[in-house]
């Protein structure tokens, strides 16, 4: 058997090398692409949520409002983050969690304490640097 009586053999299996290639790379670029747009849907929201939470001490600490500086409101928006951040990251859910415990010692004492204000900021600007730098890894 010469090997022009196995060229369409040859090409057969090639092509088959190929096209299964082809499909494995399609479907990991799939499925990479879809873990970074739940990270990214789940970062924009954490950063909008941490601003949100961050006007809510201010509004607590230094307007004394009541309303918009109502601690519920701040365990609405942390419970947020807290439960978003396990979406982008281990890094950034330790320091969410680290953001959750600091406002669950202080809380009361954020409208009064100025020290309790800078640590709380402080936390949350930690969170939002984990977080874009998580979104810096994405591929």
């Amino acid at each position: 058997m010469s090997i022009i009586s196995r060229a369409p053999s040859l090409t057969a299996i090639i092509s088959l090398v190929f096209a299964l290639a082809g499909f494995s790379y399609n479907a990991w670029r799939l499925e990479q692409s879809e873990e970074n747009n739940i990270v990214r849907d789940a970062a924009f929201q954490v950063l909008t949520e941490l601003a949100e939470f961050e006007q809510v001490i201010y509004a607590n600490y230094y307007d004394q409002n009541p309303v918009e500086g109502s601690p519920r409101l701040g365990w609405v928006k942390i419970g947020l983050v807290n439960d978003l951040a396990m979406l982008i990251g281990p890094e950034v859910t330790s320091s969410a969690n680290e953001l959750k415990s600091n406002w669950a010692g202080n809380w009361v004492t954020v409208h009064e304490n100025r020290g309790v204000v800078d640590a709380l900021v402080a936390d949350i600007d930690d969170v939002r640097d984990r977080v874009k730098k998580r979104l810096d890894q994405l591929e």
